[in-house]
């Protein structure tokens, strides 16, 4: 097949997921044709079967804002006509949907019926997706994709409760590159870290509020009273100066290093004992997935897709939201004996197993033809 995928070509977790797929589709020998407005993140190498087309956006005195919407139309209209895609992939719904619906539209007037799969990541649907000046639009976009799919179940749900949705949803989950991730010897690393064997604990996320970023700091504080411990906060936000002043107001300044974006996280994660994802709310939980691989169990909240990735007592554990204090108790009880943190090690590998890139990719090249199918002689 010949797949146009749109993303955004960020550290994101949709633009992480949208570009490992294509990648991975693309070692499967399927053509596949990244249309963003800058390379993705993860795209950092030529590839076989791989091609980037870059949206521009100009610059012009009329517009205060650039039209990067209909940059982006123009430019999929453009890919498709002149390499033959057989069939689109937007992820994010906004506004990738959206943009996605007047390219077919356009290329419907030269007699090409144009199939799109939009997949629902998260904040498209339960942060901007139900803003009420971007509904309408999410759902309209919805409602004209040719399929439709979510990262996990607790996302189709949620869609489904918000919006008025006539399509199915199909749930394929979020997954991981085990040729990535996985645990690696990297105890030049933990000795820097943690020159007195002290437990490493991580965070990893993109420190917006709806992480509850602060939350970690306070578990971490706790596991400190009973395990000597490192932490590790990975990655970049509104909320890091905030957690950084945290940490000096605690006195915690000499135990935490805040580490910024980072590529090879794998290499990091490879060193930890614990990760902590306290999230509102997480669609799915690639970042703790990515931890599980790694061998590192999870203390996470229970918001959203969690509870379908870590599971309670077995992989790690799960708490309401907020609960800082028992979340702080699971988190020594994994760390406190080195017997019980191998099992832990064992269980979250052996979940994570579960979705491995290798078993996901085959639905999407099924849904993909699925779709294609039905679209064929068909006309909106």
């Amino acid at each position: 097949m010949r797949i146009g995928i749109v993303c955004y070509p960020t550290y994101g977790g949709s633009g992480v997921v949208a570009t490992e797929l294509g990648l991975g589709l693309a070692r499967r020998g399927h053509e596949i044709h990244f249309i963003t407005y800058r390379r993705p993140v993860r795209l950092a190498h030529f590839e076989a079967n791989v091609f980037y087309h870059e949206v521009d956006s100009d610059d012009y005195p009329l517009f205060e804002y650039p039209p990067y919407d209909t940059a982006l139309a123009s430019k999929i209209v453009d890919v498709v006509t002149y390499h033959n895609l057989d069939i689109l992939h937007v992820h994010y719904a906004i506004p990738h949907a959206a943009v996605a619906y007047m390219a077919k539209k356009i290329l419907l007037t030269t007699g090409r019926y144009l199939p799109v799969v939009t997949t629902l990541h998260g904040t498209d649907i339960t942060l901007v997706g139900n803003n009420h000046a971007f509904a309408p639009v999410v759902e309209f976009s919805i409602n004209k994709s040719d399929g439709v799919t979510a990262v996990s179940r607790s996302l189709k749900d949620d869609t489904l409760a918000q919006f008025s949705i006539q399509r199915d949803i199909r749930v394929i989950y979020n997954f991981i590159d085990f040729e990535r991730f996985r645990k690696t010897n990297k105890d030049h690393f933990k000795k820097i870290i943690a020159p007195n064997g002290e437990r490493i604990v991580a965070h990893t996320s993109n420190f917006r509020k709806v992480k509850r970023v602060d939350d970690v700091i306070h578990i971490f504080r706790n596991i400190l009273t009973e395990v000597p411990s490192k932490l590790l906060m990975i990655g970049d936000g509104p909320e890091r100066q905030h957690c950084e002043r945290l940490c000096r107001e605690l006195c915690l300044s000499d135990h935490v290093s805040f580490l910024g974006k980072q590529d090879a996280i794998e290499e990091l994660l490879a060193i930890c004992d614990l990760f902590v994802i306290p999230s509102e709310h997480e669609s799915f939980g690639l970042a703790a997935l990515e931890a599980m691989a790694c061998e590192v169990p999870v203390i996470s909240s229970n918001g959203g897709g969690l509870p379908e990735v870590n599971i309670h007592g077995v992989t790690g554990f799960l708490s309401d939201p907020g609960n800082v204090a028992e979340m702080a108790k699971f988190a020594i009880r994994i760390l406190s004996e080195d017997s019980t943190l191998q099992e832990f090690r064992a269980n979250a590998y052996a979940q994570a197993r579960r979705f491995d890139i290798n078993n996901i990719l085959p639905d999407y090249e099924s849904y993909y033809q699925e779709v294609m199918q039905k679209s064929v002689n068909k006309v909106e």
